[in-house]
């Protein structure tokens, strides 16, 4: 049911339907998913996703989505996505030309916290 959530999102459903098929999305596009993903899906869920790309290996997911949660990253902004996207070869943006597209805020409804954390850190950074 969550990952119909995530569907809503243009790239996070490039990137369920990238994973679908096996392909290996890079490490940027693993990251991009797991800091939006971990918002939606179960640790277990999240990790068998990140298994479907054969260049991760079980406990490489596992330490990724710990990394996420421990970090308790929030999801990347469109321009940082834009940026991680030029360092890799798996395009994690399918329509980059296109401004409205890869911004997860505009396209998901996130936890809470999420956008207080954002604000604190504004906050603090003013």
């Amino acid at each position: 049911m969550q990952v119909d959530e995530l569907r809503k999102s243009e790239m996070m459903a490039h990137l369920l339907d990238a994973l679908e098929e096996g392909k290996d999305i890079g490490h940027y596009g693993r990251l991009t998913f797991a800091m939006v993903a971990h918002h939606f899906l179960d640790e277990d869920e999240l990790i068998s996703w990140l298994q479907k790309d054969p260049d991760l290996s079980e406990a490489e997911a596992k330490a990724l989505v710990l990394q996420v949660q421990g970090k308790d990253y929030n999801p990347p902004k469109r321009d940082r996505i834009l940026d991680w996207q030029e360092q890799q070869d798996f395009p994690i943006c399918p329509t980059p030309d296109d401004p409205d597209t890869c911004n997860v805020y505009r396209d998901l409804q996130f936890p809470d916290q999420v956008y207080e954390h954002i604000s604190e850190y504004y906050d603090a950074k003013a």
